[in-house]
């Protein structure tokens, strides 16, 4: 059985489902990866809010918003200028930066912290995020409001911060529930594993949510490499040695002594590849066939990125790494679409 979305596919070829009418304003809206998934279930992306200027311009150049405010979220969350068609949305999208949030990641040591996730980025606490955003539900009253957040949300100390946002949404005026989802059982080449707080306005009376997903798993095997280029797919010289030891499926920090290379993995043919992250260091790393870095048109495919997307010089890896898979966000914009609307 063929998968719902195409996880190879080209912005050029346009969006094949049929316009249902409803309409989607998205905030931390990055690349536009979440956009593209509302697009390809149909819905009309009126565009968002995003912090970094450089990408808010690769945000611009490939979807052409109605709305687009670069701007923090909080100084968004102060405008009195903001259009009628933005309040009472069919659906708010939003996935606040959630590095002090991951596993993988300083976590506790962290939160209460200001970071600039690169240059020319304005300077921002991270932990406080996702109540900036539940603001601007309250702010908009979308029927819909939908939080996108990591796996470490719910886990250890985080679990706070869970029940504190899940409170804040009742606050606002919303009965939410809370869901655990894998990528790969949604079709994307990728294990990544994500937190969903899915918000329905009190006025509005519907059955509880389900999301299940089956679909045909898509290992790394069937990636097409595409192009190579020397200079993306070459491995670093400190990395050989621990890749030769290094069992496929692994990540290089598992035979590092002091374990380092954690975001370096060494990828199975036979298994589905791990969560794309936007660091600038290591990656996944293929070892059949001679070993190598992936491509961008592997990172690509694995992200459910378009062929053709306009990257416009930013780090391919770096942006796909930090958005949502765009055939993910459409397997839950569509069960959104089918049973509440």
């Amino acid at each position: 059985m063929p998968n719902k979305f195409p996880y190879e596919w080209t912005l050029k070829d346009g969006y094949k489902t049929p316009s249902s009418g409803l309409k989607v304003f998205g905030t931390f809206i990055c690349g536009g990866g979440s956009t593209m998934g509302y697009k390809l279930a149909g819905f009309e992306h009126l565009g968002g809010v995003e912090i970094d200027p450089k990408i808010a311009d690769v945000y611009k150049a490939n979807h052409n918003p109605k709305y687009l405010y670069v701007e923090d979220i909080r100084e968004f969350n102060k405008r009195e200028d903001l259009p009628k068609e933005l309040f009472n949305l069919d659906l708010l999208d939003g996935s606040p930066p959630c590095s002090s949030f991951s596993m993988a990641g300083s976590r506790e040591k962290a939160w209460g912290k200001s970071k600039r996730f690169r240059e020319g980025q304005a300077e921002q606490t991270l932990d406080d995020l996702v109540f900036e955003y539940v603001k601007t539900i309250k702010k908009l009253q979308p029927k819909v409001a939908l939080l996108e957040n990591v796996k470490g949300l719910i886990q250890g100390n985080a679990k706070v911060y869970a029940k504190a946002l899940k409170h804040a949404f009742e606050l606002a005026g919303y009965a939410v529930q809370v869901f655990l989802l894998n990528s790969a059982s949604m079709g994307v080449p990728q294990r990544r594993e994500r937190v969903f707080f899915i918000g329905l306005r009190n006025d509005i009376k519907k059955p509880l949510l389900q999301l299940r997903f089956d679909e045909p798993i898509i290992v790394f095997g069937k990636i097409k490499p595409g192009v190579m280029n020397e200079e993306i797919y070459r491995i670093r010289p400190s990395h050989k040695s621990y890749i030769k030891i290094c069992k496929p499926g692994k990540n290089l920090a598992s035979v590092h002594p002091k374990g380092h290379y954690f975001n370096s993995q060494k990828q199975s043919s036979s298994k589905v590849s791990p969560t794309i992250v936007a660091d600038s260091g290591g990656g996944i790393i293929v070892h059949h066939g001679g070993e190598r870095y992936l491509t961008w048109d592997e990172y690509k495919q694995i992200g459910s990125f378009p062929m053709d997307y306009n990257f416009m010089g930013v780090n391919p890896k770096y942006l796909i790494g930090m958005s949502v898979p765009p055939v993910m966000t459409a397997q839950i914009a569509t069960k959104i679409k089918e049973q509440w609307f």
